[in-house]
């Protein structure tokens, strides 16, 4: 694996670690969940072949920290760093950007608050609830994982929120990561840093979220630059429905990538060769 440059960014409220392989176009890589920049670390390679691939952690996960840990979180804002990283790596010039579940719903508010500065968006199921018909129900969901999560404590809360999330379809594929197994060291540490970013997801990136409702009116008007995905085997799960929603919605294909909601790491050389072909379309 070829060794990223490293750097860190000052913004509004954090100061963001950011990783930069390859030449070519720009390729921004915005990670979801509680895995920052290291989530990529399997398809990151492959595609800096081609650009100049970009990814980051998020505020507050692994090594972007927060001025105020205790800060409220806002998909704004983290649409608003990703807008940063851009003027930094691409100033001017439109970029490619992915976005991996909560990242695909910072991608989507970045398309539609900053279009000029995206020139496609592959977004892998966003989980944008709040499209969806039963939307109450998952908004009951997030207040009974709070709950448990102030009341008995972070497994418990995690598994809560991977049930909700998995009911629809079966088959689970959020639990959290199991830092016991046989790993090689860089994926053990990567497997640690991700369960001690697990307790500012839950609380923090979990609530803003999902509460997040998007400007589908916008994304109409945008559609031409928004690929809507999801995994062959996650139809029905939670994270899936609402970009399928969205997409029959948009009169757009929904793309399907190989696995589940973590796809691009179970499945990383189909993945990556998939991401291209859909940024070449």
């Amino acid at each position: 694996m070829t060794d990223p440059t490293l750097g860190s960014l000052r913004v509004n409220g954090a100061t963001l670690h950011y990783e930069v392989r390859g030449q070519g176009p720009l390729l921004l890589l915005i990670p979801g969940g509680a895995g920052g920049a290291a989530a990529f670390d399997g398809i990151a390679d492959d595609l800096a072949a081609e650009y100049s691939v970009a990814t980051y952690d998020p505020r507050g996960i692994s090594r972007s920290t927060l001025d105020d840990p205790e800060a409220e979180q806002s998909v704004a804002a983290h649409a608003d760093d990703a807008l940063r990283i851009l003027d930094l790596l691409s100033p001017g010039e439109p970029a490619r950007v992915f976005g991996a579940s909560s990242g695909a719903i910072a991608a989507v508010h970045l398309l539609t608050a900053h279009p000029e500065r995206v020139e496609r968006l592959v977004a892998h199921e966003p989980p944008l609830v709040e499209v969806l018909p039963d939307a109450p129900e998952h908004r009951a969901l997030l207040v009974r994982v709070q709950e448990t999560f102030r009341t008995r404590g972070l497994l418990p809360a995690m598994a809560e929120f991977a049930a909700g999330l998995a009911k629809e379809g079966g088959g689970n594929t959020t639990e959290p990561p199991k830092a016991e197994l046989e790993l090689p060291p860089q994926a053990a540490a990567r497997a640690e840093r991700t369960m001690a970013n697990l307790p500012y997801f839950l609380g923090r990136i979990v609530p803003a979220f999902m509460a997040y409702a998007p400007d589908v009116r916008r994304l109409e008007a945008l559609s031409d630059r928004l690929v809507l995905a999801g995994g062959q085997d996650s139809r029905g799960e939670l994270p899936y429905r609402p970009a399928a929603l969205l997409s029959e919605r948009l009169g757009t294909e929904l793309l399907h990538f190989p696995g589940g909601h973590t796809g691009l790491t179970t499945h990383p050389a189909e993945f990556a060769e998939l991401l291209r072909k859909a940024f070449r379309a």
